[in-house]
Order: C-alpha cells, then structure tokens, then sequence
C-alpha cells in the first residue's frame, strides 16, 4: 500500500500510461497508410482493381526508383519545390503585413476589406490564363499563382487574430506610451500569431494544390507537368508517383509547420 501512495510512483506510473497512449498513437499512424498500401498491392496482383489503372504499389516504387535514378524526378522536384517555396513566400510575407494593419487600424480595414472579400471567392487557377499573359509561362507565372492562393488565407486568419486580442493589452500599451512600431510588434504580432499560423497551414496546403494544377497549363517541369504528361501518355505508374511525391510533402510540410507552431507557441 506504502507504494501506490508514494507520490513519485503514481507520478512515474501515469508518465509510463502517457508514454503507452503516445506510442500507440504513433503505431497507428503508421499502420494506416501501410494497411492502405498493403491492400492495394493484393487487390492488384489478384486482379481485383484493374492493375492497369492502378497498378500495385511495388511497381511505382520500382518506377519510382528508375525516374530517381535517370535525373528526370530530381528535376520535376526541384523545380517545384523552387515554385512553391518562392510562392509561399510571396504570398505569406505581404498576407501577414497587411492583415496585422487590417486588424490594427479600423481605416486600413475598411478600405482592403471589400477588395479582400471580392477577389478571395475566384479561384486563382480561373486567373492562369491572363497570369500568363502578364507574366509568361515562365517560373514566374506558376509563383504569381501560388502567391495569389496562399495570400487570402495569411491575411484574413492575421486580421482575425489582431482583432481577437483582449483591448486590455492595448490599453495598458498606450498607458506605458507605446508608439505604432511597438503595438506592431509586440502586441499585434505575437497576439494574432495562433491564428496567424493557422492561415500559413491552409496556405501550405492550397499552394501544393495549385502548384499541380499550375504546372498542367503552360509548363514543361515540374510534378504537375509529370502527372499530366504520364496521364495523357497512359503512363499510368509514371502519374502514381507524381501523386504521391504532392501527397508526401503535403505531408512533410504540414509535419514542419506543426513543429514550427508547437516551438513558437510553447504557452499553448
């Protein structure tokens, strides 16, 4: 009995039940997708899926590894990855400026507002083709359209979590003489910064979306351009990776991001 009340033993029992839940939880992450893959290859091979459009998963890793192997992937994935960071950064950076002024002057936010509000329902891709002709069909063009997907997200989730944050801390700002630098800085940004990193998720995601819709129209790189050559030559596990290389660093991105948020917002 002297043992089940000893406070460092209850403590050091609950920590091993915390350790179990969290290993259990990593298991079955893992175990899903693998689970996914292991029946698509048995559902292939016995020819219950047609194999031709969906051909087992061990073949696409062996294309996988030839693609890899020839220079062609490591091209199509730099190229991307150079779109959509550039892209990111495009549309992040001026989303979290003018969101932080959405949310701290009422001027600012009822004039970009309406323009915000008008422009944030038309899909970006219906905008490719005059992209295009502005910019060319060019790197350029593809990161113009990443900026202009991942931008609407940034400054709406920025101007919401300016305007979230409790007046008190405004208050007792301008009672301490804090000029429009600090309120920028020191209120405003770490204030919205939850939400702020919420819109940046959404936007990591709808840039992965458009890159491969951007780079089917007027490309000749990129994963998008991979997946819509290798569909329309029915080059179908050549697509299946292209697939799967979004889907990963969909993936990985998100992951990166979760750990940025988790070691930025260490009070949550």
């Amino acid at each position: 009995m002297a043992s089940t009340n000893n406070p460092v033993e209850v403590e050091r029992q609950e920590w091993k039940k915390r350790q179990m839940k969290e290993r259990l939880k990593q298991l079955l992450t893992v175990s899903s997708p693998v689970f996914m893959l292991l029946l698509w290859e048995f559902l292939s091979r016995t020819a219950m899926i047609d194999p031709r459009f969906f051909p087992p998963p061990t073949e696409i890793v062996a294309t996988f590894w030839e693609l890899l192997s020839s220079g062609e992937l490591v091209h199509h994935i730099g190229v991307s990855l150079y779109r959509i960071f550039m892209g990111f950064l495009l549309g992040v950076i001026p989303g979290i400026v003018i969101g932080l002024l959405m949310g701290l002057y009422s001027p600012i936010r009822h004039f970009v507002q309406p323009i915000v509000m008008a422009l944030m329902p038309i899909p970006t891709l219906a905008l490719l083709p005059i992209i295009i002709i502005l910019f060319g069909i060019g790197d350029l063009s593809k990161v113009v359209t990443i900026a202009g997907s991942v931008f609407f997200p940034v400054v709406i989730n920025t101007a919401a979590g300016v305007l979230n944050i409790e007046p008190i801390h405004m208050d007792v700002a301008k009672n301490y003489g804090a000029d429009s630098k600090d309120y920028f800085l020191k209120i405003a940004f770490p204030g919205a910064l939850p939400v702020m990193l919420e819109g940046i998720q959404m936007g990591q995601a709808i840039a992965l979306l458009t890159i491969v819709a951007a780079e089917m129209m007027g490309s000749v790189s990129g994963i998008g351009f991979l997946i819509w050559t290798s569909y329309k030559a029915f080059l179908l596990k050549k697509m299946y990776v292209g697939l799967i290389l979004i889907s990963f660093f969909g993936y990985l991105f998100s992951l990166l991001l979760r750990g940025l948020q988790r070691k930025i917002l260490r009070w949550r």
